[in-house]
């Protein structure tokens, strides 16, 4: 039986207002202001009745040449990614140092720690105090002392691996070990929560205040937090780690909502919410692979289930009397849509990769002196030493932007992109008037491959491309 959310009713006419569509003006004046904002140049969002809004170029691009860096409305890090990268929760870039980086996944994958293990994820964000006391002195000693082999093909790892011992990445993580030429890779400190959880570390004071007053004061689990029942919201985030976490996506736009302004002004404070493409999350979620068409309702149904489970556990946390048509499952499920239609993936580098082919590239007999120590360690992480930070991120401008199966620009992190913010380059020259395109998709998938997978965003592509190869 469906589930039914008595605020739909409740708040209908809230709701409605706040699903209106916004006018072509109120569209062009928000853009406009962010643009001019963010300082970005050269760019210009329009809005027409065929295709929605549109990006333009209002200035002469040339190949490989940047059109802009957009900054995120709201991000996360996948919490399966957790274990293998420690970055800021604002801003996504590496922290900590490169010992850190190492040492702290290696001894979560020695404890046999999971994605969903969020407190001993936790535990160990900046060091392992509180644990063994043991003199270790001895056993790193004879772990140096081992031959551990040398890479002959880059930044390989040798299958014969074992694993390091306890006390010797222990020493890692807290600083008592410092891995020859990491001077060379310095990464911001870690600095913690503002409210006291575990969950959330940043790189500077700077993102700390800003992630708090953006979303993390109703979100965070310390004792500082202003979340309703820290337990309510333990569960909401437990919920999401297991099922989706697109639901703390919404959480985040829920949350920034409440805190940013006045709540008699809640339509003001949805405005940047409102000018996202929207349809239930429930309607435009792709109907996976293995489930049959005949059960297309059925699916739909459980998606439904599933959102209004979320959001029951979200609302035990952080509900506000005054903004409780955002937490109707109609705004819920419109949310998620947006994400799940709109959403880039998330996408930083680490520098463990480039710390370990910075090692490869040494001339002898620095290479092989260092390798002396590095080698273990690249062995003991195996393929896993070049996994970047990964996760899924709205970003406002890059949302507007429409897509061509044969586009003139790409989303692409350059060498020096080492943070979360989405970096859109163009592919070819792109001249002053033209649209600014992407692809959503393989542009070079066959034609009804394509056409299959746009339908899951509710259009039938007709570019140049789609039109000759139609006919």
């Amino acid at each position: 039986m469906e589930s039914i959310c008595p605020i739909d009713q409740r708040c209908a006419s809230q709701i409605s207002a706040l699903l209106r569509p916004t006018s072509p003006l109120e569209v062009q004046e928000y853009f406009e202001q962010l643009i001019s904002k963010r300082g970005c140049r050269g760019i210009k969002v329009k809005q027409d009745g065929e295709f929605g809004k549109g990006v333009y170029a209002e200035l002469d691009f040339g190949e490989e040449e940047l059109i802009l860096k957009d900054q995120m409305l709201v991000g996360a890090q996948h919490s399966s990614n957790k274990i293998d990268c420690l970055v800021c929760s604002h801003c996504f870039q590496f922290i900590g140092s490169m010992e850190l980086q190492i040492g702290r996944k290696l001894y979560l994958r020695s404890l046999g720690v999971s994605s969903n293990n969020q407190c001993s994820i936790e535990m160990f964000s900046h060091g392992t105090e509180g644990c063994s006391d043991t003199d270790s002195s001895n056993e790193e000693e004879s772990f140096y002392m081992k031959d551990h082999g040398s890479s002959k093909n880059g930044a390989s790892c040798s299958s014969k691996s074992s694993p390091l011992p306890k006390e010797v990445l222990e020493s890692l993580i807290n600083g008592d070990l410092v891995l020859p030429y990491s001077n060379k890779f310095p990464l911001p400190s870690v600095v913690s929560c503002p409210g006291g959880c575990e969950e959330a570390r940043y790189c500077s004071k700077s993102c700390a205040e800003a992630d708090w007053q953006l979303f993390h004061s109703l979100l965070c689990t310390g004792e500082k937090s202003d979340t309703l029942s820290r337990e309510a919201l333990s569960k909401f985030i437990q919920h999401a780690n297991e099922t989706n976490d697109i639901f703390l996506l919404a959480a985040k736009a829920i949350s920034s909502t409440i805190l940013s302004s006045d709540l008699s002004l809640l339509l003001e404070a949805w405005k940047p919410i409102s000018i996202g493409h929207k349809r239930r999350w429930w309607d435009c979620i792709a109907l996976p692979d293995d489930v049959d068409d005949s059960d297309e309702a059925t699916f739909r149904m459980q998606i439904r289930e599933l959102a209004f489970t979320s959001l029951q556990l979200l609302k035990e946390a952080i509900f506000e009397k005054e903004c409780e048509p955002l937490f109707s499952l109609e705004i819920y499920g419109h949310i998620i849509g947006m994400f799940e239609l709109n959403n880039l993936d998330l996408v930083v580098a680490s520098p463990v990769e480039d710390y370990f082919l910075y090692i490869d590239d040494l001339p002898s007999p620095e290479k092989e002196e260092a390798e002396k120590i590095t080698q273990a360690y690249l062995d003991a992480l195996g393929d896993d030493y070049s996994v970047c930070c990964q996760g899924t991120a709205f970003f406002p401008l890059q949302s507007c932007m429409n897509h061509s199966c044969c586009p003139n620009a790409k989303a692409f992190k350059r060498e020096e992109d080492r943070d979360g913010q989405a970096t859109i380059i163009a592919i070819r020259p792109i001249c002053k008037g033209e649209e600014i395109t992407i692809s959503y998709i393989d542009e070079d998938l066959p034609f009804e491959e394509r056409q299959a997978l746009l339908a899951d965003y509710g259009f039938r592509c007709r570019c140049t491309k789609c039109s000759e190869e139609e006919q």
